[in-house]
């Protein structure tokens, strides 16, 4: 493992309403030697209060997708759409050209936790788009967002792969990504990763080698797995 990222060290904004965990640089949290990995520049983890959340904010050319572990989002933005986002489920925004949106709580009781995952493009000033669905595991590593939407995966603007990774108790699994980047991001579990400890909120890449060997602990695992270029 080239790039380890303990998540009991990540940047903390708590507003009351949100507490939100950074893995990279964001907002009011900085640090220079987290400033993304690749093409991917955020990953926080959003909790969020019943009947809270995100005012109507701006965002342009970049790639953002929401993971949601617990609740439901609801999403409204500036071209009239209004979402319900649940758990298990994916969306992917393309700001492209730039649009307004407000993200909520779809509940007023109970709590919502989400991933914020902000990728930057390949192609600048596109039209803003959507998509979201609820991708069944198929497999040990299933393809949530790519490039072409294969597999019935979502698809971006960008030449990077989203995974979610889930493995049965002690089982052991081996990453690849060639001459491109990988990155872990442990949602539930734990694990041992190229002999690396690793556990919810942990983060870790590949930048210099190909394969990262993944073994599950005996509560099982899962895990984001991101496929991207070799380029900062």
């Amino acid at each position: 493992m080239d790039y380890f990222r303990p998540g009991r060290e990540r940047g903390v904004e708590n507003f009351g309403w949100l507490n939100s965990y950074h893995s990279f640089s964001f907002g009011h949290y900085y640090d220079p030697k987290h400033m993304g990995l690749s093409v991917l520049r955020v990953i926080n983890d959003d909790r969020v209060l019943g009947g809270a959340g995100f005012d109507t904010h701006g965002h342009r050319d970049m790639e953002i997708i929401s993971y949601i572990m617990e609740g439901s989002i609801e999403h409204q933005d500036s071209m009239g759409n209004r979402f319900v986002v649940p758990a298990g489920e994916v969306q992917r925004m393309s700001a492209g050209t730039g649009i307004t949106h407000s993200e909520y709580n779809a509940s007023k009781t109970d709590p919502l936790r989400f991933l914020q995952i902000w990728i930057r493009p390949n192609q600048q000033g596109i039209t803003p788009s959507y998509e979201q669905a609820a991708i069944e595991q198929t497999e040990q590593l299933t393809p949530l967002v790519t490039p072409d939407g294969e597999n019935g995966s979502l698809s971006m603007h960008q030449d990077a792969y989203l995974y979610r990774l889930r493995l049965a108790p002690n089982e052991t699994f081996e990453l690849t990504v060639g001459d491109r980047v990988g990155y872990l991001h442990i949602i539930d579990g734990e694990t041992v990763a190229d002999d690396v400890a690793m556990e919810a909120g942990d983060g870790g890449a590949i930048i210099e080698t190909s394969t990262m060997a993944v073994h599950a602990g005996q509560e099982g695992l899962e895990a984001l797995w991101f496929d991207l270029p070799k380029e900062s």
